[in-house]
């Protein structure tokens, strides 16, 4: 289950009688019967000639319950005896139409309430006799067999000592560790393995760069570092387990550090994220979503379909998508470039003068295509305001982009401005661009960040140059040429959204 979550959910390995706070909460209420209904159970007592004391409702039962609230309470069965009574406890005795409740001399209000809730759940349709400690009736000690001595004091459970970090390294089924003292959370390197002992429990944290075959190896090492006792601490066998994952750390593991949860997302190994935080202040360079599900911009799938390629990926929330093609518009694009190099299915988007290439057309260049647009509009057969309206409203002129000082009339100022606009979009126009010499090509699926055979000794941070030319288009709607003409913010959003940054 959890390899085919990729890894991501925390994994507990919990024994009887070692649950930590974070198992009984799951359930809020939580009732322990002694015995089983297995087959497995009833073989093993049958080979060993044990008595089979499966709970039943007709038969004498004991239950101690314990708890903080009624989010966390546990009614654990006993054995029936005074012996098993403690005097920090609450209990519950029933047989057959009996029930009794007992409350020890060290219990709390919120005790002897909670053991009232639990009896609620248990037995709500029969009524209690309640007894303290001190002055229980006759027959409440006659079911438990008379009157014995037992323990005051609370059943002991390992603190939660000071916690120790380990580096791991485990070949051939030895285990070897090295302790790191005064550990922080950059200690923690993407290709290792570490370990966390905090006494009652321990934790055993993967690198998302770790190999696939030591990956599946992460319990085999917690009950390894279990076994060897490195600290002395006589830590138990049946100690609780947990495996998390780099990026996937539960908040009662990451109570342990001075926590930055961007830091799993930055690119790269151990080195290249150290070297990339020294670069730029101690603070991570990148950021990718919290959950690792497609995400989509604009309305549009961070993988585009073969039918809506287009030339560019627009962000800007106040763009107008345009279906189809204005005759105006295909006269137009027809005097200032190759409608086949550029897919016209939908417009060019809003260019706000981010791309460090765009140039201001001079007024010369504006004035031999003022010409010519004039002359194209004797051709139209609808009066001229008819026309600008087959114009797509999503050109529009940057505003700060210098109105040209040619006089001419108002048809051709509102046809120039237009094209000033088209004319600044031309630093992005696709070419037929062919891949990188001296780069091998891999399929996406091996590229991206969350491949399940992830290609390796390749440069993580220029993912989408492995790509062919066929698939990058297909992938980014647009050639590899007019991709690395956007801005550096604008392509690394297309990244993202593709899982290759």
């Amino acid at each position: 289950m959890i390899e085919s979550l990729k890894f991501l959910p925390a994994q507990a390995r919990i024994y009887e009688g070692n649950e930590p706070i974070q198992f009984f909460s799951i359930f809020q209420s939580f009732i322990v019967f002694k015995g089983g209904l297995s087959d497995g159970y009833k073989n093993y007592i049958a080979e060993k000639e044990l008595p089979d004391e499966t709970y039943t409702e007709d038969r004498l039962a004991l239950f101690r319950v314990q708890g903080s609230g009624p989010e966390n309470m546990q009614a654990i069965q006993v054995e029936p005896v005074a012996s098993s009574l403690n005097s920090s406890y609450c209990y519950i005795l029933h047989s057959g139409s009996s029930v009794f409740t007992w409350s020890g001399n060290l219990t709390t209000t919120e005790d002897q309430e909670l053991v009232e809730r639990q009896l609620d759940l248990m037995k709500p349709n029969m009524q209690s006799k309640p007894q303290k400690e001190g002055t229980e009736s006759e027959q409440f000690w006659d079911l438990l067999g008379g009157k014995s001595e037992y323990p005051g004091q609370k059943i002991g459970r390992g603190a939660e000592g000071d916690p120790h970090l380990f580096s791991c390294t485990f070949s051939k089924g030895e285990l070897k560790v090295t302790e790191i003292y005064n550990f922080s959370q950059d200690d923690l390197m993407t290709e290792d393995i570490f370990v966390l002992d905090c006494h009652s429990d321990i934790f055993v944290w993967v690198g998302q760069q770790v190999d696939s075959k030591n990956r599946m190896h992460a319990l085999t090492i917690g009950e390894k570092f279990l076994e060897c006792d490195f600290l002395l601490e006589k830590l138990s066998r049946e100690s609780p387990i947990y495996i998390v994952t780099e990026g996937s750390e539960p908040p009662f593991f990451t109570r342990f550090f001075t926590w930055d949860s961007a830091k799993f997302a930055m690119h790269g190994n151990s080195f290249q994220r150290k070297l990339a935080i020294a670069k730029n202040g101690a603070t991570p360079t990148q950021d990718k979503p919290k959950r690792r599900t497609p995400v989509s911009y604009g309305g549009r799938s961070t993988v585009p379909e073969k039918s809506q390629r287009s030339r560019s990926m627009s962000f800007s929330p106040d763009r107008v998508r345009v279906r189809g093609r204005s005759p105006a518009f295909n006269a137009l694009a027809a005097n200032f470039e190759n409608p086949n190099a550029r897919n016209l299915s939908t417009p060019p988007p809003v260019v706000r003068k981010l791309y460090p290439k765009s140039v201001t057309p001079d007024s010369a260049t504006l004035a031999s295509r003022s010409k010519a647009i004039s002359a194209l509009t004797a051709t139209f057969e609808k009066p001229a305001p008819a026309r600008e309206s087959l114009i797509p409203r999503s050109v529009k002129v940057s505003p700060e982009v210098p109105k040209p000082k040619v006089e001419t009339n108002s048809k051709e100022k509102s046809m120039s401005s237009r094209i000033e606009a088209l004319t600044i979009q031309e630093d992005v126009k696709e070419g037929d661009a062919e891949d990188e010499e001296g780069l091998p090509i891999y399929p996406y699926e091996r590229l991206k960040i969350l491949s399940t055979d992830p290609v390796t000794e390749i440069d993580v941070t220029k993912r989408e140059t492995y790509l062919s030319s066929e698939e990058f288009r297909e992938k980014f709607g647009m050639t590899k040429d007019a991709f690395y003409k956007l801005p550096k913010w604008r392509q690394n959003k297309l990244k993202m959204a593709l899982q290759l940054f």
